[in-house]
């Protein structure tokens, strides 16, 4: 079985499954529990970055539990 990646608690940042801490904020709150991603290419011009307070290019889980 192949490994989840790991969603953040604190910035829904999409992880790979042997981080320890969040790449993006530092966290070490991750969580296999998550549903729907959505890639943001350029979170100066997104309207769902701005909604999400995402300020970093990448991968982020629409839902963390």
């Amino acid at each position: 079985m192949a490994n989840k990646r790991l969603a953040c608690r604190e910035c829904h940042f999409v992880n790979d499954p042997d981080a320890q801490t969040c790449t993006a904020c530092g966290s070490s709150s991750l969580t296999e529990d998550w549903a729907g991603y959505v890639v943001i290419a350029h979170p100066e011009r997104s309207e769902v970055a701005e909604e999400m307070n995402v300020t970093r290019p990448g991968a982020y889980a629409l839902k963390v539990r």
